[in-house]
């Protein structure tokens, strides 16, 4: 498989705080790629560097282009889409408002939005019975559908997800992993943050291991769910 996303020695400091260290990682077309590890490890800092939300030092390379200091909104339109922590939907905008947010950059394509929109409808039949319900009205497993059908109304080639099963009883947290699996099959390459260690590793092909923002293990997703340091640090 070709690379999408090469990253080397990625640095991201908050004034005093050296929150990422030297970060090395590939995520290749086609993957699920996870990145876990404890709160505070750096994997949210990660995704929001590859997005563009926060300035890093070192090299981020997308589909064979340098984007380290590429604007965000840029980026979205090279196709990487993100969803963010805690899932940043609109509450006070009906579901179908927070849904076409997510096709601004194809203003102008009413045909392609429609049929964008028609496949986030398909995969998601629940946001097509709330469109008109106001976001902040849904339920958390709804609202994580709708933060993920907003990604994907940009058409995106990556798509970065932060904890996407953050606060949700564990039956959802089964759903959103199959849907994690469903977007790969839909030909979009998925990075995922996620602290459920044994959910993300079960689901990914590969995985990379933070501890205080540096990548201490790397993987195949299910050898490191049999190693000893990780189940014992992570997997209970």
């Amino acid at each position: 498989m070709a690379s999408m996303l090469e990253v080397r020695d990625l640095d991201v400091t908050y004034g005093v705080i050296h929150a990422l260290k030297g970060i090395n990682l590939e995520v290749r077309e086609g993957e699920i790629v996870a990145l876990v590890g404890a709160n505070g490890a750096g994997k949210s800092t990660v995704l929001k560097a590859l997005s563009g939300l926060v300035p890093s030092r070192g090299f981020i390379g997308f589909e064979k282009k340098e984007i380290t200091s590429v604007a965000a909104h840029r980026r979205v339109a090279m196709g990487i889409a993100m969803v963010p922590e805690g899932r940043g939907i609109f509450a006070n905008m009906t579901v179908l408002e927070n849904l076409l947010l997510g096709a601004y950059r194809n203003i102008g394509d009413r045909a392609g939005t429609a049929a964008q929109l028609e496949e986030v409808f398909r995969e998601f039949p629940r946001l097509r019975e709330r469109g008109k319900q106001l976001g902040g009205t849904l339920s958390g497993g709804e609202q994580q559908m709708l933060a993920i059908g907003r990604a994907l109304m940009s058409r995106p080639r990556l798509m970065l997800l932060d904890e996407p099963s953050m606060g949700l009883a564990p039956t959802i947290v089964v759903r959103i992993f199959k849907i994690v699996k469903r977007i790969r099959e839909m030909g979009t390459t998925v990075l995922l943050v996620e602290q459920n260690a044994n959910a993300a590793l079960k689901t990914a092909d590969r995985a990379y291991v933070l501890e205080t923002g540096a990548i201490v293990k790397s993987g195949v997703a299910s050898e490191l769910r049999r190693d000893p340091e990780v189940k014992a640090a992570y997997l209970g």
